[in-house]
């Protein structure tokens, strides 16, 4: 690999850590801080530093229209916050990552429903082929034993249900990528969610524990370099060769998983993670031959 493409591959492997260690936080801290504690606080400090960065470009008021849109697009975004993180607490972390790949599978029928893009034979066999991987994870690791199965199926209906809208968020966002620049995506991601969701947990719950003021800070500063380590590796290389890298994540769960949590995934999970993993890439290569048919370039970048 040339030096020039190492190093946003570099930046991309170090965000998927981080983000991984995003992950394993939330599992250590939710359940003595609070589900809504963690996600009110995590978004208002992520809000504070994209609102700096925001203004520091001097980035163009949004218009009413991006305003009304982004704010749908944040309310769904903290349902997926929700709704996965408590998955978090409920499941092996390992088991979270590799089932919430799933997500990249639901963008072409979700597509097709929201702005009609075609649904082709080969995304609609690699969905089978995901799921199967899913039904042969879920229910290998409910035989592996353990209990908790109550809550377990409650973090599994979480997390598919976080799956299935983060569908819809990535596919929102196709539509306005064009419109509004990361800075102030990311601006909307952080803000909507935190003024939602802040005034009901004081109003409801009162302050969090001071001691895990830190924990929420670092979940913000974390979260945000995410985004923007990420935002500089995309651009400059190519989505096909930095995408892949995204399932290095569940490499950095299990690791995590097995030293803070005691976790070791079965041989079920890392079968159907296989399986969920080779289904995203076969979307992400049809899609891809798909587009340069259409533009009318060889099929690859081999010489031929």
């Amino acid at each position: 690999m040339s030096r020039l493409l190492a190093m946003p591959v570099l930046i991309a492997t170090v965000a998927i850590a981080m983000g991984t260690c995003i992950d394993a936080l939330v599992k250590g801290v939710a359940p003595g801080a609070g589900l809504h504690h963690l996600l009110a606080w995590r978004f208002l400090f992520g809000a504070i530093i994209a609102g700096a960065v925001f203004l520091a470009k001097k980035r163009p008021r949004p218009s009413t229209e991006a305003i009304r849109f982004h704010t749908m697009r944040g309310l769904l975004q903290l349902f997926c916050a929700v709704t996965f993180f408590y998955a978090l607490t409920q499941l092996k972390l390992a088991e979270a990552t590799a089932l919430g790949f799933t997500a990249a599978l639901l963008v072409a029928p979700v597509a097709r429903l929201v702005i009609g893009e075609r649904l082709s034979p080969v995304a609609v066999l690699a969905a089978i082929l995901g799921f199967a991987g899913v039904a042969l994870a879920v229910f290998g690791s409910n035989s592996d034993g353990g209990g908790g199965e109550d809550q377990r199926l409650y973090g599994y209906i979480a997390l598919f249900s976080s799956t299935i809208g983060y569908a819809f968020v990535l596919v929102f966002l196709r539509l306005r990528a064009r419109h509004e620049d990361a800075t102030t995506i990311a601006l909307f991601t952080n803000a909507v969610p935190a003024i939602a969701l802040l005034p009901i947990t004081l109003g409801l719950f009162g302050w969090p524990a001071l001691w895990y003021i830190p924990f929420f800070l670092l979940l913000g500063i974390l979260g945000y370099s995410v985004w923007y380590l990420m935002t500089l590796a995309y651009a400059q290389a190519e989505a096909q060769l930095l995408a892949p890298l995204e399932y290095t994540s569940l490499v950095w769960s299990a690791l995590l998983g097995l030293v803070f949590f005691d976790e070791w995934p079965g041989p079920a999970l890392w079968i159907g993670a296989v399986i969920i993993i080779a289904s995203c890439l076969l979307v992400a290569f049809e899609s891809r031959f798909r587009t340069r048919r259409g533009a009318r370039m060889p099929a690859s970048d081999l010489p031929e």
